[in-house]
């Protein structure tokens, strides 16, 4: 009975409108919870082998900073914390004439983002209880497991990464005037735009050598409650 009530109110044609002056102040703030797939796009030397990457869902919790620049513009600041988990898989291939075990070729890589995006949300009119709208912009992050740092590298099973990253983010959602509050479902690319790749201290790493650069993609589904 309940998820009916909710329905008519969103799209109901009496025009029932919900939290009428909701998006008024010029400040707001909300929180998000979701879920993240993280991929590597990677260019390699000529004639090689592609390294197959293994994607896993991760988890985005953050807060909202919202400034209303009109009723149609907004600025926002997203600061949270992204987990994600990726593996590379590598073909034998790039062993050959080389002794090698099992795990060498697999490199699991576990990250924990800080991750600040500054966007700017375009919203059409409200319609009854629901408002459409794309948000793009740009973000930072910093990289708590990058291993950047870290003297060890392939050779001893740890895999290094920037810490410091640069992304482009573009995305739509749909914004849910509820009874009590704003709900907001949203779909969101998130695109690197440097190389995160550290390379081993040998030259002939055969985990490295034969890669020129290794950029984040991703996806983010968030659930902002407002």
């Amino acid at each position: 009975m309940c998820g009916h009530l909710v329905v008519a109110q969103l799209f109901s044609k009496e025009r029932i409108l919900n939290n009428e002056n909701f998006d008024k102040p010029q400040l707001s703030y909300a929180y998000y919870l979701g879920f993240n797939v993280y991929d590597y796009n990677i260019d390699y030397v000529p004639s090689v082998k592609d390294i197959q990457v293994l994607k896993s869902v991760g988890l985005n919790v953050g807060l909202v900073g919202n400034f209303r620049v009109n009723d149609y513009i907004d600025i926002r600041l997203e600061p949270g914390l992204v987990i994600s988990k990726r593996e590379l898989n590598y073909s034998n291939s790039y062993f050959n004439g080389i002794s090698y075990l099992e795990r060498d070729l697999s490199r699991e890589i576990q990250s924990t983002f800080v991750h600040i995006p500054l966007l700017i949300k375009l919203s059409t009119k409200r319609i009854n209880n629901f408002k459409p709208f794309i948000i793009g912009g740009f973000s930072t992050a910093l990289n708590l497991s990058s291993q950047e740092n870290n003297p060890d590298d392939n050779s001893s099973n740890t895999f290094r990464v920037t810490k410091n990253n640069l992304y482009y983010e573009l995305g739509i959602g749909i914004d849910l005037y509820l009874t009590w509050f704003k709900f907001t479902p949203s779909m969101r690319g998130i695109f690197s735009i440097q190389n995160e790749l550290v390379n081993d201290i040998d030259p002939n790493s055969r985990w490295t050598k034969n890669m020129t650069q290794m950029e984040t993609r991703g996806l983010f589904i968030n659930f902002t409650f407002q």
